[in-house]
């Protein structure tokens, strides 16, 4: 078995040859502690021992500073994080900064294959101790796992490792808010003439308001929309939220709002244009479509964000009250999973009342039959 226990001036610490250089390696620290006895230097090259016959050896976990190399990959993480859109990025090295890196600063004597179950336990417990939501505490833990993804990736771990379980956030999630219809139209109508087409487009085509936002003159063509841009913490980026790209055929019903935007005597390659915008290219932004929706929501007597009142209203409308299936509003929506589309499917004792006539119809029918 590989290694050995020597001692320097007092000091214990145990050699072990380096594959990559073809050196010995002395190492005096174990867990961050010097190595001041020859038990500590066994308990060591035991560890060490131990981690080549499991297949889980890293020299580096060993060798790195206070016997923790988290720290440093925590930092240098984001900087090859290429993917991720401005938004997401400014997320992440959010949590980092405020609730990640702090914690292993506390436990700087682990190293990244040391983070196991009990150890991501320990950060989930910290982050609900912190008062924070549910919802954050999720998403706290979301980015470590895809931290330990790229680690593994790396090799600087071999096995990723299991994460607290969902039920353990205690994280409910709300009930859709949406409209019917009548009372969505009555809220589009007190939106001014020249700010309606941006409204409507989302009512009928079912995106989200930053690709709305970014959709430029060029990315519709012969009846259809390519949506593949969007805004990311204020910024334009070439890829939407998930990096699809969806091809949505224009609403008949839209082709009016697309006339009275047509008529802007306004220069932009953005497709909807705000008068009254400074951004360059007079482009709306997340900002201006809330503050004209919520005036026109205060003129109807209606309280329902920007999002609800369109996406989640439209796609509720089409199950709810039009009839369309979990499928084929999955078809009309884009989404990659039929689970996303399951929430609008929470129907009204309405709608559940119909349909339970209708089944009752339907078996008085059978029954009538094979008498």
């Amino acid at each position: 078995m590989s290694g050995s226990i020597g001692c320097y001036k007092g000091s214990f610490y145990v050699r072990w040859y380096n594959d990559q250089t073809k050196k010995d390696v002395k190492i005096y620290r174990y867990k961050g502690f010097k190595l001041d006895t020859k038990r500590m230097a066994s308990k060591l090259l035991l560890a060490m021992q131990t981690d080549v016959e499991k297949g889980t050896f890293y020299l580096g976990k060993y060798t790195q500073k206070g016997f923790s190399e988290v720290i440093p990959f925590l930092e240098n993480w984001l900087d090859n994080a290429e993917d991720l859109s401005p938004a997401t990025y400014k997320g992440y090295k959010s949590y980092i900064k405020n609730h990640i890196k702090p914690f292993f600063k506390k436990h700087d004597q682990l190293s990244l294959p040391d983070i196991q179950l009990d150890i991501l336990e320990k950060l989930r417990i910290s982050l609900k101790k912190k008062g924070l939501s549910p919802k954050m505490q999720i998403n706290i833990m979301y980015c470590m796992h895809l931290i330990l993804d790229d680690a593994k990736r790396a090799r600087r771990i071999l096995y990723m490792p299991s994460f607290p379980k969902k039920k353990k956030y205690q994280h409910e999630k709300r009930p859709i808010q949406w409209l019917p219809e009548v009372r969505q139209l009555n809220v589009l109508e007190q939106i001014p003439q020249e700010h309606q087409p941006i409204f409507y487009f989302l009512k009928y085509h079912l995106r989200r308001p930053a690709e709305a936002c970014a959709l430029h003159k060029e990315d519709y063509s012969d009846g259809v929309f390519k949506i593949h841009r969007s805004i990311s913490a204020r910024e334009l980026t070439g890829k939407t939220k998930t990096g699809e790209i969806h091809t949505i055929p224009c609403h008949p019903d839209f082709e009016p709002f697309l006339e009275i935007e047509s008529k802007k005597l306004i220069v932009s390659p953005f497709l909807f244009k705000n008068p009254l915008a400074r951004k360059h290219g007079k482009r709306y932004t997340n900002e201006s479509l809330n503050t004209i929706w919520k005036a026109a929501c205060k003129k109807a007597g209606e309280s329902i964000d920007l999002y609800s009142g369109l996406k989640h209203s439209s796609c509720s409308q089409y199950i709810n009250e039009k009839g369309l299936s979990e499928s084929e509003l999955q078809i009309i929506t884009d989404h990659a999973r039929i689970e996303s589309v399951r929430e609008y499917a929470k129907t009204e004792v309405k709608r559940k009342r119909e349909l339970m006539v209708k089944n009752v119809f339907k078996l008085d029918v059978k029954t009538e039959t094979s008498k």
